[in-house]
């Protein structure tokens, strides 16, 4: 940050009074610009029919992690909700109509200034294709999920405890939620085609 969005000054990087961390501070109105950890929110949609669960995943059309795979999840906007930031980005990069159930993941990561959540979502029908954002978009049961393919440690940590409740739930259990630091690195890009 160079200039205040209030006055149009310089900022400067400085502590302010009864603060302990550097922040951006205006030189001429004495705004302090706070910079802040952003929202990642998802969904994970998945279908079920004659005892055969299928998670609804969609490969990345943009950077980062252009060709990998990933829940639908985006960041949140002003004025939605949680709940609602997961229905959207659902509907914008699988094109899918889904349920949403409780929240099953809260992901801190941060490394790269991130707070990702995950919804257990329900998908309501099979009318599903990609968005501008996705390159396809497939169903798929555990052992068919592309694990060496997936986009971000945050996606693969969600389908891990998902599995791993899923084993809870035939035995009577049931979902729980699961909050977790993410510390490890992405996986290095693969070689292109």
């Amino acid at each position: 940050m160079k200039f205040c969005s209030e006055c149009a000054h310089p900022v400067a990087l400085a502590i302010p009074e009864g603060d302990n961390r550097p922040r951006y501070v205006c030189t001429h109105c004495h705004t302090v610009h706070y910079h802040n950890p952003k929202l990642v929110i998802g969904s994970l949609p998945v279908w079920e029919q004659d005892g055969k669960l299928q998670v609804l995943l969609c490969r990345r059309a943009i950077e980062p992690r252009y060709g990998y795979w990933t829940l639908p999840a985006g960041f949140m906007e002003n004025e939605e909700t949680t709940e609602q930031a997961a229905v959207r980005e659902t509907e914008e990069e699988a094109g899918a109509n889904v349920e949403l159930g409780s929240l099953f993941t809260l992901l801190n990561v941060a490394h790269v200034h991130q707070v990702h959540l995950f919804y257990l979502a329900r998908l309501r029908d099979l009318d599903f294709a990609p968005g501008i954002e996705s390159l396809d978009v497939r169903l798929f049961t555990e052992d068919e999920i592309p694990w060496d393919e997936l986009a971000f440690p945050t996606i693969r940590s969600t389908l891990e405890l998902f599995f791993a409740d899923r084993v809870k739930v035939r035995e009577g259990g049931s979902y729980g939620f699961h909050s977790r630091d993410i510390v490890r690195p992405m996986l290095a890009p693969r070689a292109p085609d």
